[in-house]
């Protein structure tokens, strides 16, 4: 853990990194990385036709469309996005993320308050109070 007035610097190629259902994760900062727990953030890339479960999170959550093409779904709304996009997700609503096109979707997601990442895709499950709940 870093001190308060420390920088933290961590490329993706270093970062701890998951995959599933057409995603790869790179978990660039999560709880205990740094003091405190105030924000997580992934750079993940979605192959063609890839696609996040529906799921959902006490922490907020932001998407920032890196490059690419595809469709987010936040409760009953659904909206296309692309390069340059940023969709915000409010505490506790299903969601997810798909690739639509025949080309790589990358996105950032940043998390407030920030949780474990990592252990979230290796149990699959609930971890203590962030814990994302697939539906």
């Amino acid at each position: 853990m870093m001190e308060d007035s420390s920088m933290f610097t961590r490329n993706k190629a270093n970062a701890p990194t998951r995959k599933g259902d057409g995603l790869r994760c790179h978990v660039l900062l999560q709880e205990h990385d740094v003091r405190g727990d105030h924000l997580a953030v992934t750079w993940v890339d979605v192959a063609p036709g890839g696609r996040q479960r529906p799921h959902r999170h006490v922490p907020e959550q932001v998407y920032i469309i890196i490059k690419g093409k595809g469709r987010v779904q936040v409760g009953d709304d659904s909206e296309e996005v692309g390069e340059g996009d940023l969709v915000y997700v409010p505490s506790n609503v299903v969601h997810w993320i798909e690739n639509l096109s025949d080309q790589p979707l990358t996105y950032i997601a940043a998390y407030t308050p920030g949780y474990d990442l990592t252990a979230v895709y290796e149990v699959g499950e609930a971890v203590e109070r962030a814990a994302p709940v697939l539906v």
